[in-house]
């Protein structure tokens, strides 16, 4: 069910199978109107499982297509004092990011936690890539799946590493390494360079 009043402007098709989310620019507003292709993040299986449940939801039980918003808009109605109060969901897509912080905000306050915005999770997913990824191929494909064409676009915006992480990381540089050999590659090393 696409709404008349929503042209140009549908939900980014989810691929389960392949574990991808398109975004076309020609269907759905992205940053500086290109394609973005995210791979669904190695955040756990739990976490895809609510997912799945979701989008199963709204296309089973609320009906909803393919170009209808995977996160719709909340449908409000007045209630017996003539104020607005939640009502379920409306098949449209939100015209800004204030309400969804609002849910964000009012979902965490509800299971006692302290509040993260939205925004959060992007940087708690460049910490994990930082983490997880092994070589710069890697991590390079960890900025594409965030939309960043330039991988110091993660890095500047995101990648900052607190002084306590900075210690942690330079004491485990080169553990795995025998100390022989590294003591030999700093020597070829210098002696390459002509030092």
């Amino acid at each position: 069910m696409k709404l008349s009043n929503q042209k140009c402007k549908t939900a980014p098709p989810i691929h389960f199978e392949r574990g991808l989310v398109t975004q076309d620019p020609k269907e759905v507003k992205t940053k500086f109107s290109k394609r973005i292709d995210t791979f669904f993040f190695p955040v756990g299986d739990d976490i895809l499982e609510i997912v799945r449940e979701w989008v199963t939801y709204l296309r089973i039980e609320k009906l909803y297509g393919p170009d209808d918003p995977v996160f719709p808009k909340t449908l409000t109605r007045q209630d017996q004092d003539y104020c607005f109060v939640a009502d379920g969901l409306h098949p449209a897509f939100w015209s800004n990011t204030t309400p969804i912080r609002q849910i964000y905000k009012a979902a965490f306050i509800a299971a006692g936690l302290p509040y993260f915005n939205p925004h959060s999770f992007r940087k708690t997913l460049v910490d994990l890539g930082q983490r997880a990824c092994k070589n710069p191929e890697e991590f390079k494909a960890w900025s594409q799946n965030m939309g960043h064409e330039d991988v110091l676009t993660t890095f500047t915006n995101y990648g900052q590493i607190t002084p306590d992480r900075q210690g942690e990381v330079m004491r485990h540089i080169g553990q795995d390494d025998k100390k022989e050999d590294k003591f030999d590659a700093i020597l070829r090393r210098l002696e390459s360079l002509g030092a």
